[in-house]
């Protein structure tokens, strides 16, 4: 982080020493297959690159022998256990910050063309060889009538072939390009980095909202007759302005936005009903939980909570760590438990046995 986060490329040979897929080849092509996860097939022929989006059923896909096709299933941390556990490692970047897990599987030659990206990735290599050029780019125009964003010119610095538990990091802007060599699955753990525009549209929408009803109307009973209606009066620019001013000037309203926007699931992440809790019995996020927190608030799920003293640190260590043991959670004021229970009972959290039976660690 201090010598290569959103400065430099970082190689790391055996990161992840003895690392295997997050699921079988079989069990991935099922979950491109349903229509609640995001799932794209590449092909290349040539020069000629089609995409498709998901669902793609097993029909869809080219047969295994045919080299150059690519599908990609994002994220996979949401629907898979060990995806959710290699995202674990990665819990040295705040979390604030964090996209998801993709993977890429690839038959011989497969790949999506050189390209950049908008967020800091880390690509771990889980099964066979695929061979990374990478690099600054000087031209970002683009190859036309493709529908992939595909960099017109490419010149690479970089050109290593990664084995499975190699790690190569990549800050935002950094051209790359990945061809399998013979059939492999890497995993691509992707941090946001948003735009600003998105951030202010996110924020002045979610600002809007946390406004108490107001239904006072504008007045203007000074207004005297005028002969160019067409102009916007100076009085109602300067009401808006000051009441823009108004929701500025409460940094705990735009902290509650920010928090609330950046715990928001993706679209295509539901909960169910995780069952009954009872206080002293350890917890677990689940893992399409996203939980953070600030000074003042709690953020689960796209909600904002206010949280002191005990149970603000116990339920930040719940944020930070994942898990809650039960000595721990003996410990929240009745308050607080009626809250995670209701969170369970939404299926935000899960009891979680085996950290009971196994006591504090």
């Amino acid at each position: 982080m201090r010598r290569h986060w959103q400065r430099k490329p970082l190689l790391v040979r055996q990161a992840l020493p003895g690392v295997t897929p997050p699921l079988p080849r079989a069990a991935l092509f099922a979950l491109a297959a349903r229509d609640d996860v995001e799932s794209r097939l590449v092909v290349r022929d040539g020069a000629r690159w089609t995409l498709r989006h998901g669902p793609l059923p097993r029909r869809a896909l080219p047969p295994l022998a045919q080299p150059r096709w690519t599908l990609l299933v994002q994220g996979l941390d949401t629907h898979v256990d060990a995806a959710h556990a290699l995202l674990a490692r990665f819990r040295f970047v705040p979390q604030a910050r964090l996209d998801d897990v993709m993977i890429s599987y690839a038959t011989d030659g497969g790949g999506v063309g050189p390209h950049v990206d908008s967020y800091d990735v880390f690509l771990v290599q889980v099964y066979g060889r695929r061979r990374w050029r990478w690099g600054p780019v000087a031209d970002a125009s683009l190859v036309p009538g493709v529908p992939l964003k595909i960099l017109r010119r490419f010149t690479p610095e970089q050109d290593e072939v990664l084995e499975p538990g190699d790690l190569l990091y990549l800050p935002p802007g950094w051209g790359h390009d990945g061809v399998a060599v013979g059939e492999c699955m890497t995993c691509s753990v992707g941090f946001r980095a948003p735009r600003h525009d998105e951030l202010l549209r996110e924020l002045l929408q979610r600002l809007a909202d946390h406004v108490d009803d107001d239904a006072r109307l504008y007045r203007d009973p000074g207004q005297r007759a005028t002969p160019t209606p067409g102009e916007v009066p100076a009085a109602l620019s300067v009401h808006a302005r000051a009441r823009l001013q108004t929701l500025l000037r409460e940094p705990q309203r735009l902290d509650a936005a920010l928090g609330e926007w950046l715990s928001e699931p993706k679209p295509h992440v539901w909960f169910a009903p995780a069952g009954a809790w009872r206080p002293g019995q350890a917890l677990r996020l689940d893992r399409r939980t996203r939980m953070l927190y600030d000074a003042r608030h709690l953020f689960v799920n796209g909600e904002s909570f206010r949280a002191g003293g005990r149970d603000a640190r116990l339920l930040r260590r719940l944020a930070d760590v994942g898990r809650l043991d039960a000595e721990h959670t003996a410990r929240l004021s009745p308050e607080a438990a009626a809250l995670v229970a209701d969170w369970v009972a939404a299926g935000w959290l899960h009891p979680d046995d085996a950290q009971a039976a196994g006591g504090a660690r």
